[in-house]
């Protein structure tokens, strides 16, 4: 059974730095391509970033690019998401997931499993 769980989202100020993780469970991680998602309430889930099988090649939104730094560990079935320079725009529940194609993708439906999803909230 896959289960994807994120953490390390909660309260951070405007300016400042917080890294999220997503761990892995079941299926097999290192043939995967993850991706960061973000929903605020009102709207739809927006693409953050994605990293192929390896981590050798990644792609982001324009509105985290410079910002944020996707990565994975697959020795620990863990990718992470290093974000930086917050601001309050960054709001939202941020969630994984996992495409089986291996290979960089921004579409929604495109990914296979998901997270549940960990809260980032920025004060200004």
């Amino acid at each position: 059974q896959v289960q994807l769980v994120e953490s390390g989202g909660g309260l951070v100020q405007a300016g400042g730095s917080l890294r999220l993780s997503c761990a892995a469970s079941g299926g097999t991680f290192s043939t995967y391509a993850m991706g960061w998602f973000r929903q605020t309430p009102g709207k739809k889930r927006e693409f953050v970033a994605t990293i192929n099988w390896s981590g050798g090649n990644t792609y982001y939104a324009d509105s985290v690019k410079g910002r944020f730094i996707i990565s994975r560990d697959n020795a620990k079935n863990t990718v992470y998401l290093q974000m930086n320079s917050l601001k309050p725009d960054d709001t939202a529940v941020y969630y994984c997931a996992e495409n089986k194609g291996g290979f960089t993708a921004e579409l929604t439906t495109t990914y296979d499993y998901w997270g549940q999803g960990t809260q980032v909230t920025v004060s200004s």
